[in-house]
């Protein structure tokens, strides 16, 4: 008995964590299909015609895809080695987080609308099909964050402290009377203003007001560029270090795009993969 039980829990964990395998394949391909249709009806039951229109047929399916992939999150840690690990890895989270929002939504009316939540676990497509190689791009992006983040945070530490001298001298020449009710209403007025975006539904009316939000705009204009060139030198600084570290097997010679698979020079020396 305890050998069967130990097959079945075999052939479930090649199916389920396996990507190797045409069960486990096929397996992954169909979760990812009921995914993105789950996600599928909780947006087109967002819609108030189809709602009215379809709304029951939504519901069962939403309770359908959630009840599979309960019995898929329970499956998924009875087949682990190591349960504690799975639940509280990254994807084992994810599947966790996926499910909740539709029991929520049994006592908070409109939880339901977060299970959008279950697109972050069509993030398995990179493993399923093979698409490895594009989270070593992805990897780079998120050291040369990383890298930045003193910078970034320096930035952002910079551009609050210039919303609330913006946003005080607004309160104190606009007032209450412009539409500049309070200091915070200020900010966030100072903040649409910098980032360009100008909602409009705050609008200086006095000559020395104008000046001002004219500043802003400027400072807006010149400082939105920092953050990209922060992060584009870090970039590059993390690509010349991955193309150093890539050396010939054979000449020894470094300087290698990241998807070379032989050295640009001998031709002849296969190069490391880039990680």
């Amino acid at each position: 008995m305890e050998q069967q039980v130990g097959s079945l829990r075999q052939r479930l964990s090649v199916i389920i964590f396996g990507t190797n395998t045409p069960a486990g394949r096929l397996f992954d391909l169909i979760l990812i299909y009921s995914i993105l249709i789950s996600v599928a009806a909780v947006v087109l039951d967002s819609v108030e015609e189809l709602h009215l229109d379809y709304g029951i047929w939504f519901f069962y399916l939403e309770w359908l895809f959630t009840l599979v992939f309960t019995v898929e999150y329970f499956l998924r840690i009875y087949i682990s080695e190591k349960p504690l690990k799975y639940i509280f890895s990254f994807f084992g989270l994810i599947d966790l987080v996926s499910i909740i929002p539709s029991y929520l939504a049994l006592f908070i009316t409109g939880a339901h609308y977060l299970l959008i939540i279950r697109l972050l676990r069509v993030l398995r497509i990179f493993r399923v099909l093979k698409l490895v190689r594009y989270m070593s791009e992805a990897n780079l992006l998120m050291r040369s964050l990383y890298l930045a983040r003193r910078k970034i945070f320096v930035f952002f530490f910079t551009v609050i402290v210039l919303s609330f001298v913006f946003g005080s001298l607004m309160f104190l020449i606009e007032g209450p009377r412009h539409g500049f009710t309070s200091i915070p209403k200020s900010i966030y007025w100072t903040i649409v203003t910098i980032t360009t975006v100008g909602y409009g539904d705050i609008t200086p009316q006095t000559i020395l007001g104008q000046f001002i939000s004219v500043l802003a705009m400027l400072t807006g204009y010149s400082i939105i560029a920092i953050p990209t060139g922060i992060i584009t030198a870090e970039m590059a600084g993390e690509l010349g270090r991955v193309r150093s570290a890539r050396l010939c097997g054979n000449c020894g010679r470094a300087g290698h795009e990241t998807d070379a698979r032989y050295c640009k020079y001998c031709g002849g020396g296969e190069l490391p993969e880039h990680e």
